[in-house]
């Protein structure tokens, strides 16, 4: 009996409205509609998103380290659009996992919006960061090949 290897888990973590639900509908081959998530969300078995609030609220920020323990990687996520970040330095530390970054929205990006948002992820503590956009689908496909999902 031949073991099928079995896809890396990932969780989402980011601040409301950063892009997070819109590329796991990306992904997952889902149309593109926005939706609050109001608690953590499982996409293809693979994908764990979960709510804005988690980070974004100190007394939530426990859920996201326990959620994350069902996590192979964690994906740090940034709207390119956003001026400021929610992610503290080196807060990769806290998970014991491997951290990658995502540049959302690229495409209604500046170039310096990008560089800026490639700046909070690196300084959070992600070891490779890909930018992408949901809507042109610019960047999934290299993300998805990283993943093993292609």
């Amino acid at each position: 009996m031949e073991q099928t290897e079995r896809k890396k888990r990932v969780i989402l973590i980011g601040r409301s409205t950063a892009g997070k639900t819109t590329l796991c509908q990306r992904i997952a081959h889902q149309d593109l509609v926005y939706h609050k998530t109001q608690t953590v969300q499982i996409f293809n078995q693979t994908m764990i998103d979960t709510p804005g609030e988690y980070l974004q609220r100190r007394y939530f920020r426990g859920a996201l380290m326990v959620t994350s323990v069902e996590a192979d990687i964690i994906l740090f996520v940034q709207d390119a659009t956003e001026d400021t970040t929610w992610f503290p330095p080196s807060y990769n530390t806290q998970f014991g996992k491997p951290a990658l970054g995502i540049v959302t929205k690229a495409d209604i990006a500046t170039p310096e919006q990008i560089e800026t948002a490639k700046k909070f992820l690196t300084t959070a503590g992600a070891s490779k960061i890909f930018v992408t956009s949901s809507v042109s689908g610019e960047g999934v496909d290299e993300l998805l090949e990283f993943l093993g999902y292609l």
